[in-house]
């Protein structure tokens, strides 16, 4: 299996499943002795464990949590932020991440098992700082993975295998405040771990018009987690994870604008784009239970999984009635649980055979209240004010999914891991596939590795998002859609190829490439249409994405340094669902030609370096480059925004203060040269107002372990 640690330096710190929060004080003397009993055990367990869900043949990508406390801002950063330090991870608005040229389709997971998706555009559900270990597997996935295949997002909680903890407080530039809590403990066999954050920031979305503190952009985020263990006996343990974000944010403006659509509320025709109060609230919590066995040969695992979101977008709506002719109230809930049942049997010394079965199921619900103006056939308006359209949906879906495979070992040097898997989708639509799985190791001699993998893949539409929009009821008025044609979502089917070599070098320094190419039928994309800031899935008939990987990592006694250049194309081809989002020029022209993306970048980069200063501070840096996504040229998504580069800076130093004790004291710089850059300049298939990156903030914190 390749695997590329980002801070070879800490590679030590993510042998454990469940390391430790940083910095605890050890237990009572009288208790050692059951307490290491208890943490042998554990350990075992959590080795078993992982031999379920192995990455054989895929890419895996380990960030620990000395790597996420030494980045700038560390445990404080956002969890995109920590990701985008991996190859082949691009930036986009309102937090979103590509992988290797996929828009979305990414799955989450705590400690290997599945996170339902939740309904959240702005906000990031989990936090840094609730990881030991975060793993970004991508590539040619084994069986085991499905239905998100870009990456999978694999992030290994902490625990409280000792008794303590940690208070911060974090902030800075743009009125931000962080403070923030950590502890875990140990009770015989029972341990957990809780972790607690609010977060307060004038730059809760980004910059429509580039200025380092918005107009209008405040937001307030709670966060909270806890994962509790206990160990049955030498053989088994049961498990909970539990978590809750809860997050406000308001939409930034520009300033300076008026409306020039020539309607009128009730004779109001003037308002000011800086006056405008739009405001969006998202919610989301969690559980997840877990019982695991283990014996000689085999290891079980079963596990129960619910997740509820809620999202609330409120208009200004004279503001928006005179700006866009529309002011829509929007309300979507999604309940989704299912079971995790997955099992491994040592059959022989060169076969080990997995399998398991994952049934989850989704209910919706969509409630608009639309203010729109009725027009004429010229569009201009008819009558002194707005009338209402209520639109309100809901559905139910269920997915079932099954796989086997086996780890044959052919060679001492050489595996291969093949394996079938089934997925079941009964939705808007019923669909299956059964996908064909296999990759090939070789390791020819100590730090070497090369592996190529071919998987199938079936990608169902993101279910919560989609909402049976009634297009005909707006028909006549300011919010009339370009055309009336709205197939649902279709199923993405790929064929998926990846290769790719590993080598150690001089001891300290490891560099690797990895080349993938996907061939989609039915390509899923996402947009935002309308006012509401609330995506909608849409499919290309055909596409790919394409792309080479570079990664080099080098860590020696205090330094250590990585890099990762990755290139990549993506493109699709005719527009097969939620057709009436679009212009009919545009998908005429779709229709015969194949074009980039919006979410396309060709060349990303991330890079940093992190050095111990003897008997002083831990200084760093990281870095993004991006060539910049997709907007509108001569044809749809037919240019891009320019290219950028971001530096951030990072210091800390850990000292003791009488009668206070050691406090860990940091200070960052983010975008150190105040690079003004846009992500997105409101132009291309399905992009909404213009953002802009962070631009220069002064950020500091201390810490005291307890």
């Amino acid at each position: 299996m390749p695997q590329r640690n980002l801070w070879l330096a800490a590679a030590s710190l993510s042998v454990l499943a469940h390391p430790t929060s940083a910095q605890q004080a050890p237990a009572p003397a009288a208790s050692q002795s059951q307490v290491s009993e208890i943490v042998v055990t554990a350990q075992r367990l959590d080795a078993a464990r992982s031999e379920v869900e192995p990455q054989l043949g895929a890419t895996s990508y380990s960030m620990p949590e000395a790597f996420i406390n030494n980045l700038p801002s560390g445990a404080n950063t956002e969890l995109n932020q920590v990701i985008l330090q991996a190859p082949g991870a691009a930036q986009d608005s309102f937090g979103q991440l590509h992988i290797r040229g996929d828009h979305a389709n990414i799955q989450y997971r705590l400690n290997n098992v599945v996170l339902p998706e939740g309904l959240s555009v702005f906000g990031q559900a989990l936090s840094p700082r609730l990881a030991s270990n975060i793993d970004l597997i991508t590539g040619a996935l084994p069986a085991q993975y499905g239905l998100r295949t870009a990456g999978i997002v694999n992030i290994t909680t902490k625990s409280g295998f000792q008794n303590g903890g940690e208070v911060s407080l974090y902030g800075g530039s743009h009125g931000m405040i962080e403070p923030s809590i950590e502890y875990g403990g140990t009770s015989g066999a029972t341990s957990g771990f809780f972790s607690g954050s609010y977060t307060g920031t004038d730059v809760g979305i980004e910059s429509p018009d580039g200025r380092g503190t918005p107009i209008h952009d405040h937001s307030d985020q709670y966060q909270a987690f806890g994962f509790l263990d206990h160990i049955i006996d030498e053989t088994s343990r049961v498990s909970l994870i539990a978590g809750t974000s809860q997050e406000t944010f308001q939409l930034p403006n520009s300033s300076g604008l008026q409306p020039d659509t020539g309607f009128s509320v009730n004779g109001i025709t003037a308002f000011p784009s800086q006056n405008l109060n739009e405001r969006q609230r998202e919610g989301t919590s969690y559980a997840i239970v877990s019982y695991q066995k283990t014996t000689d040969k085999f290891t079980g695992q079963a596990s129960f999984f619910t997740r509820y979101s809620d999202l609330r977008y409120t208009p200004d709506v004279t503001g928006e009635l005179l700006f866009n002719g529309i002011a829509q109230a929007a309300g979507k809930t999604d309940l989704s649980f299912g079971t995790q049942l997955e099992g491994v049997y040592k059959l022989t010394d060169a076969h080990t055979l997995r399998g398991g079965v994952i049934i989850s199921t989704d209910h919706s619900t969509s409630k608009t209240n639309s203010q729109v103006f009725n027009v004429d056939d010229s569009g201009a308006q008819i009558g002194a004010g707005p009338v209402t359209v209520v639109d309100n949906s809901k559905a139910t879906a269920w997915t079932y999914s099954a796989y086997l495979e086996d780890e044959w070992k052919l060679l001492e040097t050489v595996t291969l891991n093949y394996g079938l898997r089934f997925d079941q989708l009964d939705s808007f639509r019923h669909e299956n596939q059964l996908s064909p799985r296999v990759n090939l190791v070789w390791k020819p001699m100590d730090g070497t590795t090369f592996h190529a993998g071919y998987s199938r893949y079936f990608t169902p539409p993101p279910f919560e998002l989609i909402a049976s929009t009634a297009v005909a009821k707006f028909v006549g008025t300011s919010a009339e859609q370009p055309g009336t044609e709205n197939d649902l979502p279709r199923s993405e089917r790929d064929n998926y190829y990846d290769v790719g070599a590993q080598q150690k070098l001089f001891g300290s320094l490891i560099v690797g490439i990895a080349a993938y190419d996907k061939e989609a039928k039915n390509l899923i994309d996402e947009g935002q249409f309308g006012a509401p800031i609330i995506l909608t899935p849409f499919n290309y008939a055909k596409g790919f994405a394409r792309g080479v990987e570079l990664t080099a990592n080098y860590a020696h006694g205090p330094f250590s340094a990585y890099g990762n250049l990755s290139f990549s194309k993506a493109q699709g081809k005719d527009i097969i669902s939620s057709q009436f989002n679009f212009d009919p020029g545009d998908l005429a022209f779709i229709q015969d030609h194949f074009i980039y993306l919006d979410h396309d970048q060709s060349i990303t980069a991330s890079f940093g370096a992190d050095y111990q200063i003897e008997g002083g501070p831990r200084v760093g840096f990281d870095a993004l480059f991006g060539s910049g996504l997709r907007k509108d040229g001569a044809v749809p998504n037919g240019d891009r925004v320019p290219n950028y580069t971001q530096v951030n800076l990072t210091s800390s130093e850990t000292f003791t203060l009488p009668a206070v004790g050691r406090i860990t004291a940091r200070f960052d710089i983010i975008n150190v040269f105040d690079k003004e850059y846009e992500i997105r300049d409101g132009t291309g298939i399905g992009v909404g107002a213009p953002q802009f990156g962070p631009r220069r903030g002064f950020f500091g914190g201390l810490t005291k372990a307890f």
